[in-house]
């Protein structure tokens, strides 16, 4: 078998083949859906085990694997004749990378896997400079799903009648798995979060006019921080949610 061959025509498949990648990122589903999509794909993280064993060079084998996978990524999304068309699919692309294809490629825990996700990042970000993706492994991703987090942003969602599982919510577990827990004060942010959020949401649900409330919530915080994350502006959108929970404790930490 030709391993650099069979790697290289197989690199493009891992995301390019993925259809609607939000459909099954939900609590239910994603564990089935990744299962699905890793074993599909064995057969490429094997031969590019296989392949880095055995050449000389590895750290091109690895780029050019990479680059395999973000030039057709980049011939997708260029090619569309228009920005509108282009950042729609650069934007299914992002999550299909965070969520499936750089989870599955750590998954195979191969002598390979932690450098050629690192290269995939580094070659993503080369082709598409707005975006800052980073690899997460499957565990921590799928544990996201059960831990209870966002809980201004749940109360929110549930005041617009929006699912566990929406879009929203969804795209801020992902910034804490991706972003916030690898930054040098994550934990504490979000062990501040966790000291005082369930009770600012207690408090508020007692008042009248919470509905209101939470509206006020989604327009001044969580919908500029929700954009600020879909424009990769990840450190101003933790700035704003900090502020959210330190102004929303000085207000309804503690009952009036």
């Amino acid at each position: 078998m030709n391993f650099y061959t069979v790697g290289i025509e197989g690199m493009p498949r891992l995301l390019l083949e993925i259809e609607a990648p939000m459909e099954n990122f939900r609590k239910n589903t994603y564990e089935g859906a990744f299962k699905k999509y890793y074993e599909k794909n064995l057969v490429t993280y094997d031969a590019i085990e296989n392949g880095y064993l055995s050449v000389i060079d590895k750290e091109q084998f690895l780029e050019n694997m990479a680059n395999a996978l973000v030039d057709a990524a980049g011939d997708k999304v260029y090619g569309l004749p228009k920005k509108s068309q282009q950042e729609k699919l650069l934007v299914d692309y992002n999550i299909s990378m965070a969520v499936y294809v750089l989870p599955a490629v750590l998954e195979f825990k191969g002598e390979s896997s932690e450098k050629l996700a690192d290269k995939l990042v580094k070659a993503w970000k080369k082709k598409f400079p707005k975006t800052n993706i980073q690899a997460s492994e499957y565990e921590n991703i799928e544990k996201g799903f059960h831990k209870k987090w966002c809980y201004i942003t749940t109360a929110v969602c549930e005041s617009f009648g929006k699912p566990d599982d929406c879009y929203e919510l969804t795209l801020l577990r992902n910034y804490r798995d991706n972003f916030l827990m690898g930054q040098p004060d994550g934990e504490a942010v979000i062990k501040e979060y966790y000291d005082v959020a369930p009770t600012i949401v207690k408090h508020i649900n007692k008042r009248k006019n919470h509905d209101e409330i939470y509206k006020d919530v989604w327009n001044e915080y969580l919908r500029p921080c929700i954009q600020m994350i879909e424009e990769n502006e990840n450190s101003r959108c933790k700035d704003l949610y900090i502020r959210m929970v330190r102004e929303l404790k000085e207000k309804y930490f503690y009952l009036n």
